[in-house]
Parts: C-alpha cells; structure tokens; sequence
C-alpha cells in the first residue's frame, strides 16, 4: 500500500496490518447500488432503481437524460455489448469494492 493512502490510514487507526479482499459483484446482485447492474444496464431507466441509487440524485436531470439517451441508442445499436465483450458471460465483476480484516 502507499505511503500515505486511504487504506494505509485506515490500517493505522485498526491498529496495524489489514488484509485487502476484493469483492466481485455477482451479475445477479440485488443491492440496488450503482455497480450493482453492471449485466443489467437496462435496470437504469427504471427511475425506483435510479432513486435508490445516490449518483443519479447528485446529477443534474438533464445529465441524467442525456446519458440515458445515450445508453438507449447503445443498446438498442448492440452498441454497448459490442464495447464491453464479455460480460454477457461473466457471473462476477471486480469493479473496485474492497473489504479491509483487521
């Protein structure tokens, strides 16, 4: 870990040595956060999925819309699975989740 990182101070205030595990997101994940629908882009246009996901409030509404425009036409396209081959497959995602052991 580097000097002086996020995880370096988290592990002084644990007292020491920590373990860093990564946490993949399985495709069919039903926690209703951001990364949560990493398969399922589709569930973005469902504004009770948008409203439980905090991104989406912090955004300004056109932001939102625009990106939605966006993601429409890349998946109406085929655009999108076309740009992220692969993830039709994978039943888990390493998007960056990290749990620290003490």
């Amino acid at each position: 870990m580097p000097s002086g990182s996020p995880i370096t101070e988290v592990a002084r205030l644990l007292g020491g040595e920590i373990e860093v595990r990564a946490v993949p997101i399985p495709h069919d994940c039903t926690d209703g956060f951001l990364c949560a629908y990493w398969r399922r882009p589709e569930a973005f246009f469902d504004p009770d999925v948008r409203a439980g996901i905090s991104s989406f409030a912090l955004l300004p509404t056109e932001v939102v819309e625009e990106g939605l425009a966006r993601l429409r036409a890349d998946l109406e396209s085929g655009a999108f699975w076309t740009q992220n081959v692969g993830l039709q497959e994978s039943v888990a995602f390493d998007l960056g989740y990290r749990v620290l052991v003490a």
